[in-house]
Parts: C-alpha cells; sequence; structure tokens
C-alpha cells in the first residue's frame, strides 16, 4: 500500500484522489465508509459516490439532506435513488439543486420516471425570489423540466383545471389532447396568462398564423420545418413546399397539423421515405393506410401493417421506437411512449415482429410472455426485451451487450447484465466484452494475466476482480494506473478500506 509521506509528496505515485474516487465506486463498501466520503476534503469522489452508483438507504438519508449543494446536487441526477425521495429537494434553497432535480437522473438513456405530481406543481409555480439569490431563474428551470421527459403527457390531461394558473397553462400546452370543452374553458379562463397560452395553442390550428411566417426571408429551411410541425399548413404553403423546397416535405408528412388533403398527396409521393412518415401517422384513413400496406417498399409496409386501427399517439410512439432494419440500431425507448396494457399483451403474441418488438418494451409484460419473447427470432425483439423488463433472462441481457456495443453504457446499470459465468468471454476480440468478463468474481482462476491487457478498460476491470491475491492487490494499489480501480475491488474490508481513506487525508 501507498505511504501517507507518499501521497503528500509532490509527483506522487498514486494521488489521493485516486484513492478517494476508488474506494466511493466500491460496490462493497458498508455505509460507515461511504459517509466518511461525504465530508468536504473528499469533494473529488463526490459525483462516483452520489451519481454514478446505488447507496445504502441511509448514505441516501445523509446526503438529501447534506449542507453541502453539491451533494445535494449530485444526488438529484441519481438514476437509483428512487424518484420519490429526490424529489425532496424541489424545494432546495439552491437552484443549482433545484435544477439538477428538474434535468432529470444522468446519463439519460432510458425511460424516464416522471416525478410526482406535488414535485411537478412545485418546480412549474415556483417564483424569483430575490432573497435567495442564484444565477437560474425559475422560467429557466422550467425549461430543463421540459426538455428532461418527466413530465407525463397524464398530468397535464388531470390538471387542465387546476386551481393553480400556471398549471392550466401548462395544460393548454396539450392542446391537441383536450376536448372541446377544455379548450373553451382554458380560452375564457379567468387568468390572463391561461388565455393568452390557450389562444396561442390555438392559432396552431389556423393556416393563417403559418401563411403570416413561413416566406420571411429571415428563416433558414430548418426553421421553416419547425414551423410546419408546429402549424397548421395552408395550401399555399403545401404547394410551395412540393414546387419550391422539398426539403420541408418530410415535416410536412409528419405534422400533426397537416391537412388530410395533402397528407394523401404525400402518401403517393415517389419518395418512400415520405410515404413512411404517413405511414406512422394515426389520422391516417382506412382506405389510404390499406393502399400503404400494399406499397412497393418494405419499410413503408411494415409501418402501416403494424399499426391497424385505432391507433393512439402512445401506439404510433412505441411503433416509431422499434422500427429499425439493424437490430443493432435499437436501443431504450424514452419517455412518454406508453401504450395500453391489452396492446402490449396482444402485441407479445402477434405474427408482426415489429409489434412483439412494442410488447417487449413493456416492463409490465408477464413472466409466460417474457420467456416467449425471449426466445423470439427476431433479434430486435429480444433486445429490445433485455433493456426495458426487470425479468428478461440472463442469457438475453448478455446476448444483447454483445451484438449492441452503443447500448453497453446502459446495459452496464442493469442488475439482469451477468456478472458471472463469463469465463468463455475472457479472450473475446472485443476489449469491453473482455472488461465484463475480467471483473467476474466465479472465474476458474484470478484474471491476473489481464492486468497488462492491451486496452485501459481490461486492465481496470481486471483490477476489481475479488479473486486477485493480495499480494498482486496491494501492488495495485501502489500503480499510479490502477491504483483506483484496485480501491474499488470488493475484497478489501472495511478496515482496508477505512485505512485507504485515512491515507487519502479524510477525517
Amino acid at each position: 500500500m501507498p505511504s501517507p509521506d507518499s501521497l503528500d509528496s509532490p509527483g506522487s505515485p498514486v494521488t489521493a484522489d485516486a484513492l478517494l474516487r476508488g474506494v466511493a465506486a466500491n460496490r462493497a463498501a458498508p455505509s460507515d465508509v461511504l459517509l466518511r466520503l461525504l465530508a468536504p476534503e473528499a469533494k473529488p469522489a463526490r459525483v462516483d459516490l452520489c451519481e454514478r452508483r446505488p447507496l445504502p438507504d441511509d448514505v441516501v438519508e445523509a446526503a438529501i439532506t447534506h449542507p453541502e449543494p453539491g451533494v445535494r446536487r449530485a444526488i438529484a441526477r441519481n438514476r437509483y435513488v428512487p424518484v420519490e425521495i429526490r424529489s425532496r429537494l424541489v424545494h432546495d434553497p439552491l437552484d443549482f439543486v433545484r435544477v439538477a432535480l428538474a434535468a432529470g437522473p444522468r446519463p439519460r438513456h432510458s425511460r424516464t420516471v416522471p416525478l410526482p405530481d406535488e414535485a411537478l406543481v412545485a418546480l412549474l409555480c415556483a417564483q424569483d425570489d430575490p432573497d435567495r439569490g442564484g444565477i437560474l431563474t425559475a422560467d429557466e428551470i422550467r425549461q430543463e423540466l421540459g426538455f428532461s421527459c418527466q413530465i407525463p403527457q397524464a398530468f397535464s390531461l388531470r390538471t387542465v383545471d387546476h386551481p393553480h394558473p400556471r398549471i392550466r397553462a401548462h395544460a393548454a400546452g396539450s392542446w391537441q389532447f383536450l376536448t372541446p370543452a377544455q379548450r373553451e374553458a382554458l380560452l375564457a379562463d379567468p387568468d390572463e396568462t391561461v388565455r393568452e397560452r390557450a389562444r396561442r395553442e390555438a392559432s396552431r390550428l389556423d393556416p393563417a398564423t403559418l401563411d403570416a411566417r413561413f416566406h420571411r426571408p429571415d428563416l433558414s429551411e430548418r426553421d421553416r420545418r419547425t414551423l410546419l410541425w408546429m402549424y397548421a399548413a395552408s395550401d399555399t404553403v403545401a404547394e410551395y413546399c412540393f414546387t419550391e423546397d422539398p426539403g420541408c416535405l418530410p415535416a410536412l408528412a409528419a405534422s400533426p397539423y397537416t391537412p388530410a388533403h395533402v397528407v394523401g398527396r404525400l402518401a403517393r409521393h415517389p419518395d418512400p421515405a415520405l410515404r413512411r412518415h404517413v405511414a406512422e401517422r394515426i389520422d391516417v384513413p382506412a382506405e389510404l393506410l390499406a393502399e400503404l400496406a400494399a406499397d412497393p417498399d418494405p419499410s413503408v409496409r411494415t409501418r402501416a401493417l403494424a399499426h391497424p386501427f385505432p391507433r393512439t399517439r402512445a401506439q404510433a410512439a412505441v411503433i416509431r421506437s422499434v422500427l429499425a432494419d439493424d437490430p443493432a440500431e435499437l436501443g431504450p425507448i424514452g419517455a412518454g411512449a406508453v401504450a395500453e396494457p391489452d396492446w402490449y399483451l396482444a402485441g407479445a403474441v402477434s405474427e408482426l415482429p415489429s409489434l412483439r418488438r412494442a410488447a417487449a418494451t413493456w416492463p409490465g409484460l408477464p413472466a409466460h410472455l417474457v420467456e416467449r419473447l425471449a426466445n423470439d427470432p427476431d433479434a430486435g425483439v429480444r433486445h429490445l426485451l433485455a433493456y426495458h423488463h426487470p425479468l428478461a433472462p440472463p442469457r438475453t441481457v448478455l446476448a444483447a451487450f454483445l451484438a449492441s456495443p452503443a447500448q453497453r453504457a446502459y446495459l452496464r446499470t442493469l442488475p439482469t447484465l451477468p456478472r458471472t459465468g463469463l469465463q468463455h468471454l475472457l479472450g473475446h476480440e472485443d476489449p469491453e466484452v473482455r472488461a465484463l468478463a475480467a471483473a467476474d468474481p466465479s472465474l476458474d482462476h484470478a484474471p491476473v494475466g489481464l492486468l497488462t491487457d492491451p486496452d485501459e478498460r481490461v486492465r481496470r476491470a481486471a483490477a476489481t476482480n475479488p479473486l486477485l491475491p493480495p499480494d498482486v492487490l496491494d501492488a495495485l494499489l501502489t500503480d499510479p494506473a490502477l491504483a483506483e480501480a484496485a480501491a474499488a475491488n470488493p475484497a478489501l474490508t472495511a478496515k482496508r478500506l477505512h485505512g485507504l481513506l485515512d491515507l487519502a487525508g479524510l477525517p
């Protein structure tokens, strides 16, 4: 082990920061070790401890109530901490803590669990307090919340008559989903802010609104595409897109505001990409959908056949998320795309791979259907099951890890990814796969040979393997390149971990 003198000396081969970060990442570290890392002197390990790993309940509680805002900010981003616990920070006095909660857990690579209604109301209704100070305004924090996928569509629909005008104004943003009676109520709301938001949303359905903006000379094609997505297009604007600016046609084909006769014209356009957009819409007439189901392009047919009537927006969102020619391109689908349970149940036994893929994204699928989809002939079904379902067999999750490098960062966060039984992967050509196997505590022998692997990730993973002989582990704790990984080795006892913190100068 390094000596205290070596850690304090200039040019020390092993830094205190490396030991702090390693201990913070050690999954076997008990609470008393982790609680020491909440000291101000352990700031270099703050993100590793509070943001990137599961924590015991007492450590979570200490972090949530910690006097240092940096600790509270990090725990607000921890994807492993239940949302009900993190949402206690909604009234934190520091803006950087509140914005971390509003922005949601990091990294964001799967369905995001919505914040509780009480927290959403608090953030949406917050006002700036001059006495608090800070850099971020309440509006800026609300913008982060809006991008975070933590506000479910259902929240807007059930709060359209909320007593607070800010919440009613927010609900007006779901104008497409509101009933005529709800729209009329918002247009006649006693609060001017709500009425203005309602008028602005209603104007999206008036083609004159787009006509007044679309041909401004300062607009780029990107700006025009955005406008087409946000507002109903007149025949004049649509004709301009067809004849003068075909780059805008994809936005016209996908926009929920595009008139039916323009949608019909796009459905027969020679570009299959435009026909694909039309086939994904929820408002395609039955006879037009039948045409698209017989389209010469297989990707158009797939989209038309996968989604018979009646269609809902949630179903359409799921379908769009699971269609890819290469299963390796599929990943966890985003928040908000959650359809009805019966639809998923029917999809799980469908003859169409696209509907089985959709079913595989539902975490509520019962065990017998999970087993059925785990043996599905379509690799996309199996991969999506691995990403989304807590009962996905470990063999299925491991197969997804091997086949989809882009999703490995997410898969490593799942408890269903096998960490044992990986002996056969020690010689794999892919270093990320070798690294997974190198940390396996069930190997036939300690992976000492992998400590000199050409890839740093493999060397670091091998240094965390609890099978390493004690003398090898002691040597690694003095190795500048591997001391951090060695400090994360679960074979280290609580006494040894406390000793490393002592060496790092931690109180």
